[in-house]
C-alpha cells in the first residue's frame, strides 16, 4: 500500500512539474536548427536510455548463452549425483548393500563427495562378504580427503572387529590415537578389540575409563568386568601367588558373587585355605541371597586345612540367620565329620536332609555309617545316593 501511494504521488509531481515547465531546448547543427521543449527532451533521454539498456542485455544473454548452457548442465549433474548419493546411503541403512555399493560407485564417479561414497562403498562391500573389494574402497577413501582419514580409520576398525581380526584393530585404532586422541566411539572399539584378542587387563582398564565417562550402560559394566577378572583368574590356575596377588587388586565393587566363587576354587585347588577362607567369610557376612544361593557355602564346607574350629562356629553363627539353609547344614556337617564330632555331624547332615534331600548329603551320611561301622544305614544312604531323582551338590 505504502510504495503504492508513493508511485501514485510521484506521478502526480511529475505531471504537476511538466504542466509549469515551459522550458525549451534549441539544438542547431548547420544546417538544420531544432527547438523543442525540455519535457520532451527529458522523455526522449529516458526512452533512449532504456532501449540502450534492454540492447545490452539482449546482447549479454546472447553471447551468454553457451556458459549458461554449460552451467546448468553442471548443476543438473550436480543435483543427479546428489541424488545418486542420498540413494546409496539409503540402500545402504535399507541393507540392500548391492544396490548401495553400485550407487556409492557412481556416486563416487560423479565427484559427489568421493570419499564418503568411498566409505560407503566400503561398509556395503564388507556386508557382501567382499573383503577385497572392500580393500580397494578403503584405499580410495584414504586417497580422496586427508579430513576424512579418521572417519576411514573408524570403520576399518570397526569392520575389522567384525571380522575378528582384533589385533588388526587395535593396530589402526592405535593410529587413530595418534591423530585423534581416544573418544568414546574409539574406547568403545578399543574395548571390543581388547577382549577379543584376549587382553582383559588392558579392557579392565578401558572399561572403568568408560565407566567414569557414563558411556557404558550401567547394567552392562559389571558384567563385562567380571568376564575379565573370570578370564585372568582361570589364566593364574592354581598358583596361589598369583592368585592372592590379583585378589588384592580387584576393587570391592568389582567382587562380585562369580569373582569370588572362581577364586575361592583356584585357592581351595591352591591348598591355600586359609586365604579361601577370608575371602569367602567375607561374602557370606554380607547376607546377600545371591551369594547363598551360591556354592560358596558347600566350597567352604570343604576347606580341609587351617582352623576348622573356628570355621564351624562362623557357620553356626550363619546358621542361627539361616536355620533351613540346606547347603549350610550340610557344610556343618562335613566340618564336624573332620573333627570327628559325630554327632553334630550326623545331626547337621540328617537336618540337610530333611531341608532338601541331596546325593551329598546320602554320601556324607553313607561314609559317616561306615566309620562309626553303621553298614545297614551306610548301605540304606548308599542305596539312596544313587537314586536318579537325588541331584548331586
Amino acid at each position: 500500500m505504502f510504495w503504492v501511494v508513493a508511485l501514485f504521488a510521484l506521478a502526480v509531481a511529475v505531471a504537476l512539474g511538466a504542466s509549469m515547465n515551459d522550458g525549451y531546448v534549441l539544438i542547431v547543427l548547420p544546417p538544420w536548427r531544432v527547438e523543442v521543449s525540455l519535457n520532451f527532451l527529458l522523455l526522449a533521454l529516458l526512452l533512449a536510455f532504456v532501449v540502450f539498456y534492454a540492447l545490452l542485455r539482449a546482447l549479454s544473454l546472447t553471447f551468454g548463452m553457451p556458459q549458461r548452457v554449460v552451467e546448468y548442465r553442471r548443476r543438473r549433474q550436480r543435483e543427479k549425483s546428489g541424488q545418486i548419493f542420498q540413494d546409496a546411503v539409503r540402500f545402504l541403512f535399507e541393507g540392500r548393500f548391492g544396490q548401495a555399493l553400485k550407487r556409492a560407485g557412481e556416486a563416487y564417479e560423479a565427484g559427489r563427495a568421493p570419499a564418503l561414497a568411498a566409505l560407503i562403498a566400503a561398509r556395503a562391500a564388507q556386508r557382501l562378504g567382499e573383503p577385497k573389494r572392500q580393500q580397494e574402497w578403503l584405499d580410495k577413501a584414504k586417497q580422496q580427503d586427508a579430513r576424512n582419514e579418521s572417519a576411514t580409520l573408524m570403520l576399518e576398525a570397526e569392520m575389522l572387529n567384525e571380522a575378528r581380526r582384533f589385533h588388526e584393530a587395535l593396530r589402526v585404532l592405535q593410529r587413530l590415537q595418534q591423530r585423534e586422541g581416544r573418544h568414546i566411539a574409539a574406547l568403545r572399539l578399543e574395548l571390543r578389540a581388547r577382549q577379543g584378542s584376549g587382553d582383559w587387563d588392558g579392557a579392565l582398564k578401558l572399561l572403568r575409563q568408560l565407566a567414569k565417562r557414563d558411556a557404558l550402560p550401567a547394567d552392562m559394566v559389571r558384567p563385562l568386568a567380571t568376564k575379565a577378572h573370570l578370564a585372568n583368574l582361570a589364566r593364574c590356575g592354581d598358583d596361589r601367588d598369583a592368585l592372592i596377588a590379583y585378589l588384592r587388586q580387584v576393587p570391592a565393587d568389582e567382587r562380585g558373587v562369580e569373582v569370588v566363587l572362581a577364586a575361592a576354587k583356584g585357592l581351595a585347588a591352591a591348598a591355600a585355605d586359609d586365604e579361601a577362607q577370608r575371602l569367602i567369610e567375607g561374602m557370606l557376612d554380607q547376607d546377600d541371597e545371591e551369594v547363598w544361593q551360591s556354592e560358596l557355602v558347600s566350597i567352604y564346607g570343604r576347606l580341609g586345612g587351617g582352623d576348622q574350629m573356628s570355621r564351624i562356629a562362623r557357620g553356626e553363627t550363619w546358621l542361627r540367620q539361616r536355620p533351613d539353609h540346606a547347603g549350610l547344614l550340610l557344610a556343618l556337617g562335613r566340618m564336624c565329620v573332620r573333627q570327628r564330632l559325630w554327632g553334630k555331624a550326623q545331626s547337621y547332615l540328617e537336618a540337610s536332609l530333611s531341608v532338601e534331600e541331596t546325593q551329598a548329603g546320602h554320601l556324607e551320611l553313607a561314609r559317616l555309617g561306615d566309620q562309626l561301622e553303621r553298614v545297614d544305614e551306610a548301605n540304606r544312604h548308599y542305596r539312596a545316593a544313587v537314586r536318579p531323582d537325588n541331584g548331586e551338590k
